[in-house]
């Protein structure tokens, strides 16, 4: 059973612009690629995507441009289903990706974030009735950390039942200490992790395992470290030691936005609380899900709609 919008994603629309290509460029190398691409993505939106997908009601805080790619990108999230109630438009451009994959589905992606960097506290304060009646609340680094932060302390303050997903992604080299407390699952990858702790190295299950157990001692309920092909460790508060879920072997084509897959599902299976499922099974879930996204192109177009996938 789940309430109108049990998931709340604060995030992210950027059309995705991809080039797929035999090798990523060097420093000042000119390639000839082999196909191109125009998608949708963004951190925030492709998260709200897959929770939609799988079936939890999901809402979408928003800003995108009065242009044609924020005309596209609202019409694709009203035909998935997400409510785009609080979803804005401003003068101005939309955010875009530039996204380049190559043979191995590894990729470099730049983001212009234009509308996403208006999203503003005054937007997540007339979101209020979303969050004081959501079951989980997403949220990631593509739009203004105020504003983030505004999020999550509203929240809290409305919904003491409400359980939060803070992607740290992408990599920053530092967030406020304020901010670790009002998280219960703060997830990264290997690379975030490395920039956000100081890190030398987070390449190995122990040592993501140490920092997801620095997350925790940072405040926040689980830290989540996502290794890739190599799956996900967690470290819970108050629970001794790490767990390590592997991911299932697939052959990768495109690797863009697994991560945001990984996020939606991990939300949507968080919302429902008709499953039994343990904490672990869910994670074991998304990383199933997740890993079934990187056997297609594309981003939001690669994500299934059933959690057996």
């Amino acid at each position: 059973m789940m309430s109108a919008n049990s998931v709340v994603v604060v995030g992210s629309c950027m059309t995705d612009l991809i080039g797929y290509v035999t090798s990523l460029p060097k420093p000042g190398e000119t390639l000839h690629g082999k196909n191109f691409t125009i998608g949708f993505g963004g951190k925030g939106a492709n998260q709200a995507v897959m929770a939609s997908k799988l079936g939890s009601p999901t809402a979408l805080v928003a800003k995108l441009g009065n242009d044609a790619f924020g005309d596209n990108y609202l019409q694709n999230l009203i035909n998935i289903g997400v409510d785009v109630s609080y979803v804005g438009r401003i003068d101005g451009a939309s955010g875009v990706a530039m996204i380049t994959v190559d043979e191995k589905a590894e990729n470099c992606i730049t983001i212009i974030g234009g509308a996403n960097d208006q999203l503003s506290e005054a937007d997540i304060m007339n979101s209020k009735n979303l969050l004081a009646s959501a079951r989980v609340l997403v949220l990631q680094m593509e739009v203004p950390l105020q504003s983030n932060l505004a999020a999550l302390k509203l929240a809290k303050e409305l919904n003491k039942q409400i359980i939060t997903i803070f992607n740290a992604a992408p990599a920053t080299n530092s967030l406020p200490a304020e901010l670790y407390p009002l998280v219960d699952m703060f997830c990264v990858n290997e690379s975030e992790a490395e920039k956000l702790l100081g890190i030398a190295s987070v390449r190995t299950i122990k040592e993501a395992g140490q920092a997801a157990d620095l997350l925790v001692k940072k405040g926040c309920r689980i830290g989540i470290v996502t290794l890739g092909a190599s799956g996900v460790v967690y470290v819970e508060r108050g629970v001794e030691g790490l767990t390590h879920v592997p991911c299932p072997k697939v052959h990768a084509v495109d690797t863009t936005g697994a991560g945001d897959a990984f996020i939606g599902c991990l939300a949507s299976l968080m919302a429902d609380v008709t499953n039994s499922y343990s904490f672990k099974r869910k994670i074991e879930i998304a990383c199933h899900v997740a890993s079934n996204s990187v056997t297609k192109l594309g981003t939001q177009a690669s994500y299934p709609t059933s959690y057996d996938c």
